[in-house]
């Protein structure tokens, strides 16, 4: 009788082996997920920091280029003031003909 009571017993001990190591492979598969969720995340992470610091980059360049642009249409403007204007040296070639004439 001793042998029938052992049987159950160890077939209990061996379903009880085997959800252990199902459980133990789930964990092992979880913590793998886990460890690649986390790489992709750095990496992303990484990704979106580089993208940022080269959008960073060109606005800077940009900025300086407006600066420069805005400067140089000062100059411009302040060349253009300062020129005579077509129909002002019209006007003053006309009262020289009249003045000779």
């Amino acid at each position: 009788m001793n042998g029938v009571t052992e049987y159950p017993m160890q077939q209990y001990a061996s379903d009880f082996s085997v959800k252990m190591r199902d459980v133990e492979e789930r964990m092992r598969l979880l913590r793998e997920r886990v460890l690649l969720i986390g790489q992709t995340n750095i990496e992303e992470r990484e990704r979106a920091f580089n993208e940022i610091q080269e959008l960073k980059k060109t606005v800077i360049q940009l900025k300086e280029e407006n600066i420069r642009i805005k400067e140089l249409l000062e100059r411009i403007t302040e060349q253009l003031n300062t020129t005579a204007r077509k129909e002002e040296l019209t006007i003053l070639q006309r009262q020289l003909d009249m003045f000779r004439g």
